[in-house]
């Protein structure tokens, strides 16, 4: 599998915010033209059910509900992501002055969670491994069937970036690289998809990307027997990354040092102590995750939590 050439992010990337207000701003222009009518009729607000014909009461009833299901829809998804700290995937560019340190925070937390996911101690939660159950590797098998065969075309990182994912700081190197698709991740809150997971791994190396395989995700809400219902706990492990504790501003640069208080590798791991210090406390980061890696062979490699650790290369 060749990398592909790195260039500028591709034009036509939107944030899901503005994609959700496009769509809220049709139902809104009729209920506002409803309200509209019955001003220039000269009727009273509290005489709109009566004076309105069961045509206009029946659209505006309409429209109401459909402005009620999609912001019901958003504030899920807020909610699924309400215990993230600002490291928002849809941030393109690289902040510059007083913002460099607080990217290089962000960038060295995704660096901790895609090299360090079994030796972080109290930052990770992890599912158990289960015993097989009859149907289980056939299942597991099927999914990554459908994945190899859905990410063939994004060997070329540009299709991606054509199809709404988004690179998560795309100017900070590290070594594995998640390119985001926040539609997928909306639609993974409500349901299970082989074909779009949430995010797309690649490797970095130099300006080139090189595919590697791709991460699912869950609510944070779910149970254990949720996600074995989406990929069998007996074949592969969700992850949360738990119990972050982010410096206070001025103490980024601590998070690099040898023996680190701060992040996902730090000592800190109780809110107590981590508001004792000014850092600010999270006890969950994102949702449920798993990777794949369907362009390996074996189920062990495809499913691999160790090719994610220190020292690995491909």
């Amino acid at each position: 599998m060749a990398g592909q050439k790195a260039s500028q992010i591709h034009p036509n990337q939107q944030s899901a915010g503005a994609n959700t207000l496009l769509v809220l701003i049709p139902p809104i222009r009729l209920i506002t033209y409803v309200l509209q009518q019955s001003r220039v009729s000269g009727v009273k607000p509290n005489m709109w059910e009566r004076a309105m014909s069961k045509t206009w009461r029946l659209l505006l009833l309409i429209a109401g509900t459909f402005v009620f299901a999609v912001l019901a829809l958003v504030l899920a998804n807020s909610q699924d992501h309400s215990s993230m700290p600002s490291m928002d995937h849809s941030q393109m560019n690289m902040p510059q002055g007083s913002d460099q340190n607080a990217a290089q925070e962000m960038g060295h937390t995704m660096d901790s969670m895609s090299t360090k996911h079994i030796d972080m101690g109290s930052h990770m939660k992890m599912t158990e491994l289960r015993a097989p159950k009859p149907g289980d590797q056939e299942r597991a098998d099927k999914i990554v069937a459908e994945l190899r065969t859905s990410l063939a075309k994004y060997q070329d990182y540009h299709a991606a970036l054509d199809d709404g994912y988004k690179i998560f700081l795309p100017n900070v190197k590290m070594p594995m690289k998640h390119f985001t698709n926040w539609n997928y991740a909306m639609e993974a809150i409500f349901g299970f998809n082989p074909d779009h997971p949430t995010s797309l791994l690649y490797e970095q190396h130099g300006d080139s990307y090189k595919l590697i395989g791709a991460m699912y995700t869950a609510p944070k809400r779910y149970t254990e027997d949720d996600l074995d219902k989406r990929i069998p706990l007996s074949v592969a492990q969700w992850h949360e990354h738990v119990n972050l504790c982010k410096p206070p501003k001025g103490h980024e640069q601590e998070m690099f040092s040898a023996h680190p208080r701060f992040g996902l590798q730090g000592s800190i791991t109780t809110k107590q102590e981590c508001e004792a210090t000014g850092g600010t406390f999270y006890p969950i980061i994102y949702n449920w995750m798993v990777h794949v890696y369907p362009f390996e062979k074996s189920p062990a490699d495809v499913w691999s939590l160790e090719r994610q650790m220190p020292g690995h290369h491909d």
